[in-house]
């Protein structure tokens, strides 16, 4: 073992007197070898943004898989709070112009452990906010390559986060649970059994960052999240994503032809509420997170529901039924609603956005897009 190398561990650990995360102590630590190095791992102080950081210092943030749908909006909401150099978008894929513009981007494999490690060093990042992954239904055509890219990826992710103490976010998802689930609502700790490679990366993912947080103190965060309705991003081979296509179908063809049967209820969200859900959670003090994994929701609908929303402000909606047989499958195994009582408990977590608001705001924004676009809308 170097010498000096030394863990900040809670003095709870020893003594069960406080708070987890509120106190610590360093101690000598044995060599282990989770990839390449000994790792520094620390618990985190309730009122730091990171560890070894004035309580006053933004966070350093990377965002991993960042041109996906969630991170650039992610982004956007982080770099208002905590400035625009001090969040850096990374993916492998090369970004539009106005993400360029917008601030800090930079390539990023997760499976390059090496180069990854070398960001985190020399940006001295001290949140990582981890992306990267393969979508249900796409995971489902290329096991092998979801399974490199959601498992080894993650195990990449969660090495570098011991080795560097940083305080890591990973979402996961409706897809983590299965037909043997509770459907609902589906709570937070229950029989989970996914049958999809999504659902079973994340399911490891949950318990892995869990355990390393229980035995190493790494400072691991993870929402389930619903099905997310954006309009920035197009769908990305997500067994949800006929809840964004219907909006932009109905402003385009005024027709939409839907995968999923008429009648199939699964929880969805606005954007704008997983976006300010994450940033949050991230911002929670750790003395107050009775888990490291919560369900998070906001409503619940079926195909049918939302094109009657949609009809309220477009008549000429038609909707025909599909079904496809992967995703209906995939879509009958999940919950019908999600328990996210801890989370409104814990932390406070309310959302904004119900059916009619989603409805009201996506038709809106998809004709901005549509009409900025130089496109015509029915």
């Amino acid at each position: 073992m170097p010498p000096g190398f030394q863990v900040c561990v809670p003095t709870a650990a020893f003594l069960g007197l406080f708070c987890r995360g509120c106190l610590s102590r360093t101690q000598s630590w044995p060599s282990r070898s989770f990839s390449s190095a000994p790792k520094q791992m620390s618990r985190w102080n309730s009122q730091e943004s990171s560890n070894s950081q004035n309580p006053q210092e933004s966070p350093r943030v990377l965002i991993t898989g960042g041109l996906g749908q969630l991170g650039v909006g992610l982004a956007q909401m982080l770099r208002k709070q905590y400035g625009r150099e001090n969040v850096i978008l990374s993916d492998i894929k090369k970004p539009p112009p106005h993400v360029v513009a917008s601030g800090p981007f930079v390539y990023a494999d997760v499976l390059d452990y090496k180069h990854l490690r070398e960001l985190i060093v020399n940006n001295r990042i001290t949140w990582l906010v981890h992306y990267s992954a393969l979508l249900s239904a796409v995971g489902e055509a290329n096991v092998a390559l979801a399974r490199k890219i959601n498992i080894t990826g993650l195990h990449n992710v969660l090495d570098l986060a011991l080795e560097n103490c940083l305080r890591l976010f990973v979402p996961s998802t409706i897809g983590a649970f299965g037909p043997s689930s509770p459907r609902d609502p589906a709570p937070d700790l229950c029989v989970q059994r996914p049958r999809t490679i999504y659902g079973v990366s994340k399911v490891h993912g949950e318990l892995m960052g869990e355990y390393l947080h229980h035995k190493y103190g790494l400072d691991f965060r993870c929402l389930r999240y619903p099905g997310v309705i954006s309009v920035n991003t197009p769908p990305g081979g997500g067994t949800t994503d006929y809840a964004v296509q219907i909006f932009h179908d109905a402003l385009n063809t005024g027709h939409h032809e839907c995968y999923l049967r008429p009648d199939t209820r699964l929880p969805m969200m606005h954007i704008s509420d997983c976006h300010r859900a994450t940033v949050e959670f991230m911002q929670t003090p750790e003395c107050q997170l009775s888990l490291r994994t919560y369900n998070i929701a906001a409503m619940s609908f079926t195909p049918e529901e939302v094109a009657q929303e949609i009809r309220k402000h477009l008549p000429h909606l038609t909707v025909t039924y599909n079904p496809d047989s992967v995703r209906q499958t995939i879509a009958d195994s999940w919950p019908v609603r999600f328990d996210d009582s801890n989370a409104r408990r814990d932390w406070g977590w309310a959302p904004a956005f119900g059916i009619e608001e989603l409805v009201s705001d996506m038709l809106r924004s998809v004709r901005d897009k549509r009409t900025n676009e130089g496109f015509s809308v029915s």
